[in-house]
């Protein structure tokens, strides 16, 4: 009995690490799998690099996704790089509203 008691603290140690840690890092991965498959253009996105984009061209049967960087610069990239999403409606971080005096 005692050796099942020795255990308990392992066991209870491994399910917080799972709820914390590796539960939401699996959603996150699942949104992001569905948010690169639904890429159409438009859509404001960062790559692994640092590169801010817009996509301009997306097929389903290609990897590859063409986004603009700069005015009249178009360049493809892997959807495997993406990383992140932006939606029109997401504010820019340093976007600060002021306040009313």
């Amino acid at each position: 009995m005692s050796d099942v008691m020795s255990f308990l603290p392992f066991v209870g140690v491994f399910a917080i690490m799972y709820f914390l840690l590796i539960r939401p890092q699996q959603q996150r991965q699942k949104q992001l799998r569905n948010e690169l498959k639904s890429l159409r253009r438009g859509d404001r996105i960062v790559t692994a690099g640092g590169i801010i984009g817009v996509v301009q061209k997306s097929r389903e049967d290609t990897n590859e996704v063409e986004v603009e960087i700069a005015p009249n610069v178009r360049v493809m990239v892997l959807r495997d790089t993406i990383t992140t999403v932006l939606t029109s409606t997401a504010k820019p971080a340093n976007d600060v509203e002021k306040a009313k005096k």
